[in-house]
């Protein structure tokens, strides 16, 4: 579960090329992007930053023109038409079946079209993302994975966003301890791996620079809010009850309890790997996020 990037197309505008950008000089234009989940958490912060750096752009979606959807194969065409380069989210998640053929596929597709550059948002300690990771690297592809697993933004663009609002977070977890990570340094790993070509046949995975368990990021949103959040443990079946009333997975249970079964608790160094920097701290992001107003009562 690659935590989660919820990659939902929601917005006004679902489709961008800009027209400015590296040049390929095979065709004598601008290098073009295509960003699969271009409004999800990291997907419009690799849109923006594509964007500041003058490259071109196709922010991929369901209800765009062209359109892009994992449901409709027959479609992809016309998405990869022109496109050299694909950061590649899957939605919902690498875990559903189906997943590993239907990356397998798309890279296929997207070697044929001419883009060559394939960059894999993946989940950390999951055998199922792994076996999507095996699927991506098909001939001619010049890959690269990027592992991450929970994002501080699950907490202000995702799940938890009304939790953090009503000043409760449940969860069938106790004392877990994850090294949350911020979807832009995700961002920043990604856009490395798409323009940069000591990247091409890596693996990196990602992780904040602290381990911290659920009752500490309730500590931490506190502090960032002013105001009391707690965490509180609840049954796996209390949870069912709750993802079933707001519409959402009862799957998730089980992926929420084996991610964070301890697998994922230590620390990475990929982001100061790759950008020669450390990643953001919890403490920051809440800081950042609570001056917006967003988890304003």
């Amino acid at each position: 579960m690659t935590k989660n990037e919820n990659e939902n197309v929601n917005g006004d505008v679902d489709v961008d090329v800009d027209v400015d950008g590296d040049v390929n000089e095979n065709a004598g234009r601008p290098a073009l992007t295509l960003v699969i989940g271009g409004r999800g958490k990291t997907g419009r912060r690799v849109v923006e930053r594509l964007r500041d750096r003058g490259d071109a752009v196709r922010v991929g979606s369901r209800v765009g023109e062209p359109a892009f959807d994992w449901d409709d194969p027959a479609g992809w065409g016309a998405a990869l038409e022109g496109v050299d380069r694909v950061y590649v989210t899957f939605q919902p998640d690498l875990s559903v079946p189906g997943a590993p053929d239907l990356i397998g596929a798309l890279a296929s597709a997207a070697v044929a079209a001419g883009a060559r550059r394939l960059v894999l948002l993946s989940g950390r300690g999951e055998e199922s993302a792994e076996l999507c990771e095996s699927r991506l690297k098909v001939p001619g592809a010049e890959w690269t994975v990027v592992r991450a697993s929970w994002f501080d933004q699950n907490f202000d663009e995702s799940f938890f966003l009304d939790s953090v609002r009503a000043g409760e977070i449940a969860l069938p977890v106790a004392d877990a301890v994850e090294p949350f990570v911020d979807a832009g340094d995700i961002a920043d790993v990604v856009v490395a791996a798409l323009t940069d070509d000591r990247h091409v046949g890596r693996t990196y995975e990602l992780s904040g620079p602290r381990l911290l368990s659920l009752a500490d990021v309730a500590d931490e949103l506190s502090k960032a809010t002013g105001r009391e959040i707690a965490y509180v443990p609840v049954s796996a079946e209390e949870y069912r009850a709750v993802l079933r009333e707001n519409g959402l997975p009862e799957e998730f249970v089980e992926l929420f309890t084996v991610i964070l079964d301890g697998r994922n608790a230590h620390l990475v160094d990929g982001v100061r790997e790759v950008l020669g920097r450390a990643p953001k701290d919890f403490a920051d992001y809440a800081r950042e996020v609570a001056a917006t107003g967003v988890w304003d009562v």
